[in-house]
């Protein structure tokens, strides 16, 4: 005779009260945004706290980092206050998702209301800051397991329906054009810059063609910002200038980004998205800061060392009185006020440098 599984009371309980609570959650999301949840994915630059969980020296769990956030305590964040996904959620009537590493150490997660995978130090590339962060791919593997538990405890069905309204936001690549422009001269012969871009978006096409697969149906693509002109690459230079080598990465890794989505929306009727060229963006900020309401566009707010871009912010650290009038938090990140101007921008804004639709007009769609 075969083996008879029997399944305890107590683990069906908690299996249908999960299920119950996901159900919902999903349906009070569904009465409050036209979004019923947001999935996260790329770097620091939208990390709320998955690093924390990790054995590594991408960190920012200490302060002064959060000193604007609520409570003014360090999460997680690389920021003095609230970054990207935050306001992206207070812009759609939502909680912040929250850190995967920490829903996932819960027997009764609900992935319902959204998760956010990024990592601060990921890049496209699984060889940037290898085994100290969560890489792109990971955070995808991560985000099939939410796909699985998404489709046992609302049905498949339902379950394709939530993710195909609830948006996919992605901000991922300036690590890696800031490990090649800091690279060697003999690396960069070796992998000329177009090659470099060319290799990264072969990896991105597979990375977006898998979260379609898995359910992904409106995509909220951040390019890269003007990197070269964070305050550590500019402190390489005797000018202080931004790096032309990073920005002109930055340009064309985002123009192929674009090509890239186009394509995919054209093979793909049903697949939507929004593209923030970021880098256009910040450049306005950093060109004309006093129409923008900035004051300092080079140096870091928090830091040491010139420009406070030798060392990053650390309990040791000097910091700036006054985060407002500074585009950059610390030697890499924005500050809480460039995310937020970012954000509103990309929410609300339009072409050239939000196309082909708007935050607010995917949302709806």
């Amino acid at each position: 005779m075969g083996a008879t599984t029997v399944t305890s009371p107590s683990c069906s309980i908690a299996a249908t009260i999960v299920a119950f609570l996901a159900a919902a959650s999903l349906l009070a999301a569904s009465a409050a945004s036209p979004v019923p949840a947001v999935y996260v994915f790329g770097d620091s630059l939208a990390d709320v706290g998955n690093n924390n969980h990790l054995l590594t020296l991408l960190k920012a769990d200490f302060p002064h980092n959060g000193i604007d956030y609520p409570g003014k305590k360090a999460t997680g964040r690389f920021s003095n206050g609230k970054n990207f996904p935050d306001f992206l959620a207070d812009n759609l009537g939502l909680a912040t998702s929250p850190p995967y590493l920490a829903l996932s150490s819960s027997s009764s997660a609900n992935y319902v209301n959204g998760v956010n995978f990024a990592s601060g130090g990921a890049g496209v590339s699984n060889a940037t800051n290898k085994d100290q962060c969560i890489s792109f791919d990971k955070q995808i593997e991560y985000y099939s397991s939410v796909y699985a538990s998404l489709a046992q405890s609302l049905g498949q069905t339902q379950a394709a329906a939530h993710l195909s309204k609830s948006l996919f936001a992605i901000t991922i690549c300036s690590n890696d054009i800031i490990h090649y422009t800091k690279s060697s001269s003999a690396n960069k012969a070796s992998t000329p810059s177009q090659q470099f871009v060319d290799t990264l978006i072969q990896s991105l096409t597979g990375q977006l063609q898998r979260l379609y697969n898995l359910g992904a149906r409106k995509i909220l693509f951040l390019g890269t910002g003007p990197v070269g002109c964070c305050p550590s690459l500019r402190e390489l230079s005797s000018t202080k200038d931004c790096s032309a080598e990073a920005n002109d990465l930055s340009v064309r890794y985002n123009a192929a980004a674009a090509s890239l989505l186009s394509d995919m929306a054209a093979r793909h009727p049903d697949m939507h998205y929004a593209l923030f060229d970021a880098s256009a963006a910040l450049l306005r900020y950093i060109n004309q800061p006093a129409a923008y309401g900035f004051s300092e566009v080079k140096a870091a707010c928090c830091g040491l060392g010139d420009m406070n871009a030798k060392i990053g912010c650390t309990p040791v650290s000097f910091y700036c009185a006054n985060r407002t009038s500074h585009v950059f938090w610390d030697f890499y990140h924005p500050t809480e006020a460039t995310a937020r101007k970012l954000t509103s921008t990309a929410f609300d804004g339009s072409a050239p440098l939000i196309f082909p639709m708007n935050i607010r007009q995917l949302s709806a769609m």
